[in-house]
């Protein structure tokens, strides 16, 4: 783990640029809100999806969404993580299953940001695995890479350039999760605290 201490995570801050207001934040999150809305908050409905947050990431991105659904729904939350060479994939370990029964069940894989994929594409295909109906990821931003990823996001709430991100669930090193808005950070000060 990184340890730096206070001033050096002001300091990453300080030659960033804000990409994306706070206000553009909530606009995006209201976007994916309005599409599950317009399928699942339909009458007689019976079917009751399975909302996933995929920890620690989608934590502001959840908190935000959750409360503009307007359909009764099932909430759990999961945690993966990978071990070994992050860039090549490495070994991906499940630190919280589901704890309910997916079997049969719609899933809403809410996640803060869709990159590589590889992880993504591992969880769906497990609860697909598990006997899912049907897996919906969301995600709150989708990273644009230039190149074909393993999985696309059913539902996206905006679209980031292929720099390093951090707010709104996204971090550096641990740091600045809690920012409203989305800022880039400067590759030159990345390796400044590595």
């Amino acid at each position: 783990m990184h340890e730096f201490h206070h001033e050096r995570a002001r300091a990453l801050l300080a030659n960033a640029t804000q990409i994306v207001d706070p206000q553009q934040v909530q606009d995006a999150v209201k976007r994916v809100a309005d599409r599950l809305n317009a399928r699942f908050d339909l009458e007689g409905a019976t079917e009751f999806p399975l909302v996933l947050g995929v920890m620690g990431g989608a934590v502001v991105f959840t908190g935000n969404l959750l409360p503009q659904l307007s359909f009764p729904l099932d909430f759990d939350y999961i945690h993966v993580s990978r071990y070994g060479d992050e860039d090549r994939g490495g070994q991906l370990v499940w630190k919280v299953v589901p704890r309910q029964n997916v079997a049969g069940r719609i899933i809403i894989l809410l996640d803060d940001i869709l990159d590589e994929g590889e992880t993504l594409a591992h969880v769906k295909q497990r609860l697909l695995d598990m006997g899912a109906a049907e897996v919906i990821i969301a995600v709150f931003a989708d990273k644009d890479l230039g190149r074909k990823k393993p999985i696309q996001a059913d539902l996206v709430g905006l679209t980031l350039p292929n720099q390093f991100v951090v707010g709104f669930g996204m971090d550096v090193y641990g740091y600045w999760r809690n920012l409203p808005g989305l800022w880039t950070i400067r590759p030159e000060d990345l390796k400044r605290v590595e």
